[in-house]
């Protein structure tokens, strides 16, 4: 097969996708900042370096056949929109710059279902809606990844290259190392939930978008989004299966949604304050009250996209966190 670069390999989903890519047959290059034992036990060519270095990127790509590009940023903190801004915007430049250089022309392009499904009602959306731009205004890391896509698609089309996105929704499942993604469940399972918003939620298994990001590489469609999601649930309903599986006591106060977000808004300035992290933000709160449902036929008929039962993703995702980080969860 191929060899195929993968930035952010490091990741949640980047260490999913790398051990997908060498179970299909592709030479993985692994391109990320820190280490990874796992990375090195699949065989990976490891590179140290940072998507914002063009010499890094030059040591990385010649010869490769693709670049899958994860590398990014999850926060919810305000303070953190430069550098998510920074890394997903000019890194992404980057990447497609270098691409153009070697003479790579396909990437396959990680992005989120929040720069698609999101509204405050209960509708499924799928890739025929329009950006949510002006609903996520005011939650930076998908206003980044927003501003990512759109120059991805624009800078590719300059450059004659191939961009395919994938849009994942929540990704849970066994080893996120760095709780990027499952750390809601992780305070769920703490406590640290106090009450059931009025949103609602979709998740997908890590698992299962790692085999559709790979079938991205030969069966997507250049300048094409892909939403990956599993089931659309109220948070009601996600939080009483969550705690069916896990057998612990989920949250059962609901508040009116302007006492919630007032609520956290509140709890975080104390916490700040005091120099502490908050179990619950304002931002937080404010994408619970939202619907984050969506619609993935067109990667079920175009990449061969499955979810799997969803049960088997919560039972694996609190398995692996009571395993990795203590059993007194």
């Amino acid at each position: 097969m191929s060899i195929v670069v993968v930035t952010g390999a490091t990741g949640f989903l980047g260490e999913h996708l790398c051990a997908e890519l060498v179970k299909r047959g592709h030479t993985v290059r692994a391109l990320a900042r820190t280490r990874s034992d796992h990375l090195i036990d699949l065989g990976c060519e490891i590179h140290r370096g940072d998507v914002l270095s063009a010499a890094d990127l030059d040591k990385a790509l010649p010869g490769a056949a693709a670049v899958f590009h994860l590398a990014g940023m999850v926060s919810r903190d305000p303070d953190d929109v430069s550098r998510m801004m920074r890394l997903h915007v000019e890194g992404t430049r980057a990447v497609l710059e270098a691409m153009k250089r070697h003479g790579i022309k396909r990437c396959v392009l990680a992005s989120t279902s929040g720069t698609i499904a999101v509204s405050e009602d209960e509708a499924i959306l799928d890739e025929t809606h329009g950006t949510t731009e002006d609903l996520v205004a005011g939650w930076p890391y998908y206003t980044s990844k927003i501003y990512q896509e759109r120059l991805a698609f624009d800078l590719g089309a300059t450059l004659g290259l191939e961009i395919v996105a994938v849009n994942p929704s929540l990704l849970l499942g066994p080893g996120d190392r760095r709780l990027s993604s499952t750390g809601d469940v992780l305070r769920f399972l703490r406590g640290q939930i106090p009450t059931v918003p009025r949103g609602g939620i979709n998740f997908v298994d890590v698992r299962d978008v790692a085999a559709a990001t790979a079938s991205a590489l030969e069966r997507g469609k250049a300048g094409e989004r892909y939403l990956l999601g599993g089931p659309n649930w109220t948070m009601a309903d996600f939080f009483g299966r969550l705690g069916r599986v896990a057998r612990v006591r989920g949250p059962w106060l609901k508040l009116p949604s302007s006492v919630q977000r007032w609520g956290a808004a509140a709890l975080e300035e104390v916490y700040r304050w005091r120099g502490k992290e908050p179990p619950v933000d304002r931002i937080s709160a404010e994408m619970s009250e939202h619907f984050w449902w969506c619609d993935s036929t067109k990667a079920e008929r175009e990449l061969g996209f499955e979810a799997r039962d969803p049960a088997l993703t919560l039972h694996d995702t609190v398995k692996y966190l009571r395993q990795d980080l203590g059993s007194d969860l």
